[in-house]
């Protein structure tokens, strides 16, 4: 099981080539990310979310991972997972962690210093803790080569308010990065390069992208925390305990399932457990997530 969930998996989209490294993969029960729900509500869906992302007991499959993504001869990285040596009391699974990340990465083709772009979907603290790394007691920029790309409404947002997870994301991995003049602010319609765009998905933070790759007639889209779990396909009207916005973030999913719903869209779930990517297709009077 341990080694199905922590596979390399790659994907080709015309020029452009998506790899996933994962980080850590997470084995929850149903309401520590959906407050009130059960794994019972889910039998419905039992039939297309087992055995990838729902076990036979009733709990959800979490994959933290980041997306290594070649475009021409731009190399890049999007949403940099949780980080080694971070102080996240609330997460004793991502506690001051020791992983072979970056060695990973670098046996990928990527080594730390060979990347043009940092890309962060948003700005909590698993999606940005590869930003840094401790060097002599200090959070230094990983990627020292890179421009790291921020929304600017996120970075807005929360330059003004406080770590809900007790992470210290800003003075971690924000702030280093930003001081050593790395930062680009962007905004949610910014263009990459040619086959690679944002597109704005807010909800679960305000100013939340996602990741739109085109190229020779195909696409993929990289989500993102817009759907932490595939059930919200079918359940976009769940509450996801990370979400700043509950509202905005259900019209987003519907909005996006009805723009990539039933076409040969390639979507990328940046928490969905292996195989992490296929298709939105319609599903009765809903959607489901088919792979």
């Amino acid at each position: 099981m341990r080694d199905r969930l922590y596979q390399q998996l790659s994907w080709q989209i015309g020029d452009v080539s998506i790899t996933r490294l994962v980080e850590v993969v997470l084995i929850a029960p149903v309401g520590s990310l959906f407050p009130g729900r059960t794994a019972d509500e889910l039998e419905p869906c039992a039939r297309w979310l087992q055995p990838n992302f729902l076990s036979a007991d009733g709990n959800i499959f979490l994959s933290i991972h980041a997306f290594l993504i070649r475009a021409g001869g731009l190399k890049m990285i999007v949403d940099t997972c949780a980080g080694n040596g971070k102080d996240l009391p609330l997460f004793p699974e991502w506690n001051n962690m020791n992983t072979p990340f970056l060695e990973n990465m670098t046996k990928l083709g990527f080594a730390p210093e060979s990347i043009d772009r940092v890309m962060c979907t948003h700005l909590h603290f698993d999606h940005v803790g590869w930003n840094t790394r401790p060097v002599d007691g200090k959070w230094v920029p990983t990627f020292a080569n890179a421009r790291y790309l921020f929304n600017k409404t996120e970075w807005e947002f929360w330059k003004d308010h406080d770590d809900p997870y007790g992470a210290n994301t800003i003075e971690h991995a924000l702030k280093p990065v930003i001081n050593a003049g790395l930062v680009d602010l962007v905004d949610t319609h910014h263009r990459i390069c040619d086959e690679i765009s944002l597109i704005p998905t807010p909800g679960h933070t305000p100013g939340h992208v996602s990741v739109l790759i085109q190229s020779k007639g195909a696409e993929a889209v990289i989500t993102g925390d817009m759907f932490h779990h595939p059930c919200q396909m079918a359940h976009p009207e769940w509450i996801d305990m990370g979400d700043i916005s509950s509202d905005v973030a259900e019209q987003t999913r519907l909005a996006f399932m009805q723009r990539f719903g039933n076409r040969p869209s390639l979507v990328l779930g940046t928490h969905f457990a292996t195989p992490t990517a296929g298709h939105i297709v319609s599903d009765g009077k809903g959607w489901r997530f088919d792979t």
